[in-house]
């Protein structure tokens, strides 16, 4: 005669991560603004109630999941360039890579396009995202693009409309994959995306032999 499996305990401390993993799929899934919390908590296995022991409302869950997910990345990145003492261009492509290892290859990578797209009905949680992983992720791109010039390695560019430029071809790739990429049948694939996209990088900020010179 069968029996039921005993159900596994969950240990209390793993329950903050088990509703941050299914917050995560919630709101890149729906959005913010059509994610409920009843779904989130559905999603983890937990009671509406349990939820709310761990985060008061929506907002709170979801600048939990910039706060436990993403942040971490940058924190990441930022210790990598303290310690970096290679390249310029080598420690450009430590941060990307690292970034599109920790982010772009996991569903957080849907969070960048949720906050594009809603932005406008809750500025407050774009101005959160801007100032926890928008400015510090532009920061360490320009110290290192500044570095780059100092040294002669790169070629004299306007530092913050080089950030744009660096930054917007991984933000394109991000948001394809969460958006037009679910309606077609072929899409990019990630890695030689970003392979070309280095190799341009690379060519672009290289200092022309005059350049170098000043």
């Amino acid at each position: 005669m069968s029996t039921l499996p005993t159900p596994r305990k969950r240990r209390k401390e793993a329950r903050p991560s088990e509703l941050l993993a299914a917050a995560i799929e919630a709101f890149v899934e729906k959005g913010y603004a059509a994610a409920r919390l009843e779904d989130v908590a559905a999603r983890a296995g937990v009671s509406k109630g349990t939820l709310y022991l761990y985060y008061e409302n929506k907002e709170a869950l979801f600048k939990a999941v910039i706060q436990e997910g993403i942040v971490p990345v940058i924190a990441e990145n930022e210790l990598i360039a303290a310690q970096h003492t290679g390249s310029s261009f080598d420690l450009l492509e430590k941060l990307l890579d690292n970034w599109w290892a920790k982010i772009g290859q996991t569903t957080l990578a849907g969070i960048p396009k949720l906050i594009m797209s809603e932005a406008g009905n809750f500025p407050e949680l774009a101005r959160y995202y801007h100032d926890n992983v928008i400015s510090r992720g532009r920061q360490l791109v320009g110290a290192a693009l500044s570095r780059g010039m100092a040294s002669g390695e790169f070629r004299q560019l306007d530092v913050e409309t080089a950030i744009d430029v660096i930054i917007a071809p991984v933000l394109m790739l991000l948001i394809w994959r969460f958006s037009l990429a679910n309606c077609l049948s072929q899409s990019a694939d990630p890695r030689a995306y970003l392979d070309i996209h280095i190799r341009l990088l690379k060519q672009g900020l290289k200092a022309m032999p005059e350049e170098s010179q000043v």
